[in-house]
């Protein structure tokens, strides 16, 4: 049943998109956003015709009256005064993962991790496709789901990407849960490792003992939520041969269930680089298992997968230099991945946003695997630091040549161009989000390859 009055905070995409729905389903809809109306011009436009109720340029406690339901955008945070005082008056807290999962007739496989959901995710789909079923993949991802919700059937089968975000306000689990890893992301917004953790939990806390829950074995935050579900625990694992679930023996990938053994595909099948990669490809495999995907359907999925936009994706080979937009990376921990990935010189291309997170990991294997850094956006001046301390630390052992700062992303293209060598690889892989100049890392990796494409 939906509330019969309902305010939504955040009019971003997913903020609209629940907006649409509950208006269909008769709801009384306030929408509220902390910027202006000019500043919404585009978003109002989408929603003319709908008989929403706007509050603009701020979320005063008076909207809470006579409120039955409270519903957040994915940026919104959750310490809000209004969300506060909504939580000390009984109101119920949601978001559009919430009302979708509740409402879903179709069986639902929810991912999430700190690293490698949105490849995960997409495979996963690929899988239940080559299975055979009608399949929607979403959430996080492209499309909320929510907006499908009235066309699909009990014989699909949903996968859903679910960031922290949306899962700190959920008390529902999918029948199928995966949690790749849990390391430190987005501590901005969840501001201690802690709260962080407790918001991924909320994916196999909620779980019925028929249900599955698929854990990354070699990360131990992941490794942890066994005990926290009432779920069948499987793993995955690129050093471990688990007992139930998918790992790595050799270069072969391998699932093992109830006792009996299937080779699913060699390493050297996979398109994608990397050993990130791989485990990324194992916990697909142990997923879609748990969702009935035969093994031959999971090897032709891998076999055609060649990646997601945005992450490891190449660009343009230009006068012997190979380009490669990995703008998804916005954590320093997925830098790493992505220069474990190439064995060529590297030009790498780091900034953005910090989402106070630790960067002195990354700024000593940098120094060490990378031959020029140009920095741009917010973070330039952090990461510059980083690495001044890493390369004067590491000294002969350092490959770092030039470190260069560069303010935007426009003038860090200029900057590789100059400087990037034939069999060398540019890499944008940025380590801290986009909001400081882009919409999302999507619009920053678009741009990315804009730049490259008009070179000449």
């Amino acid at each position: 049943m939906v509330a019969r009055a309902v305010v939504i905070l955040g009019l971003a995409r997913q903020g609209k998109a629940l907006a649409r729905f509950l208006v269909e389903q008769g709801a009384r809809v306030t929408v509220s956003d902390a910027r202006s109306a000019e500043a919404l011009r585009g978003t109002l436009a989408e929603l003319e015709g709908l008989p929403l109720r706007y509050v603009l340029g701020g979320h005063p406690l008076e909207l809470l009256d006579g409120c039955d339901l409270l519903c957040l955008s994915g940026g919104v945070p959750n310490d809000l005064p209004i969300v506060l005082e909504a939580a000390r008056r009984g109101i119920p807290l949601s978001n559009d993962a919430q009302e979708f999962m509740a409402r879903s007739p179709a069986p639902v496989i929810g991912i999430t991790g700190s690293a490698g959901k949105t490849t995960t995710t997409a495979l996963v789909g690929e899988m239940v496709r080559a299975a055979g079923f009608t399949t929607w993949v979403g959430g996080n991802i492209g499309n909320p789901l929510i907006t499908d919700l009235g066309r699909m059937r009990p014989t699909d089968r949903v996968v859903m990407e679910l960031s922290s975000f949306q899962l700190e306000l959920m008390t529902v689990s999918p029948a199928v849960a995966g949690v790749l890893n849990i390391t430190p992301n987005h501590l901005d917004r969840h501001k201690t490792m802690a709260a962080y953790q407790a918001a991924k939990a909320h994916i196999v806390q909620h779980q019925r003992p028929g249900d599955v829950a698929v854990l990354g074995y070699d990360e131990p935050n992941a490794r942890s939520l066994a005990a926290q579900t009432a779920a069948q625990v499987r793993y995955f694992s690129g050093s471990t041969e688990v007992d139930e679930g998918t790992f790595l023996r050799g270069e072969t990938l391998v699932l093992r269930r109830d006792g009996r053994e299937t080779e699913i595909i060699r390493r050297d099948e996979i398109q994608l680089r990397g050993l990130h990669n791989v485990l990324n490809v194992l916990a697909a495999a142990a997923l879609a298992d748990a969702a009935g995907v035969p093994v031959a359907a999971m090897r032709s999925a891998i076999i055609g997968f060649t990646g997601v936009e945005h992450r490891l994706e190449e660009v343009r080979r230009w006068r012997g230099v190979l380009w490669v937009n990995d703008s998804i990376a916005t954590a320093p921990e997925r830098v790493l991945a992505a220069l474990a990935s190439f064995t060529e010189p590297l030009v790498l291309l780091a900034g953005g946003r910090d989402k106070d997170l630790p960067w002195e990991e990354f700024a000593r294997r940098a120094v060490r695997r990378v031959r020029v850094v140009i920095t741009f956006g917010e973070a330039a001046g952090l990461i510059q630091r980083h690495l001044e301390a890493a390369w004067a630390e590491a000294g002969a052992a350092a490959t770092l040549e030039a470190l260069i700062p560069a303010g935007t992303l426009e003038q860090a293209v200029t900057e590789a161009a100059a400087r990037a060598r034939p069999g060398e690889v540019v890499l944008l892989s940025p380590g801290g989000t986009s909001f400081d100049a882009f919409r999302d890392f999507a619009e920053r990796g678009e741009r990315f390859r804009q730049l490259v494409a008009a070179l000449p």
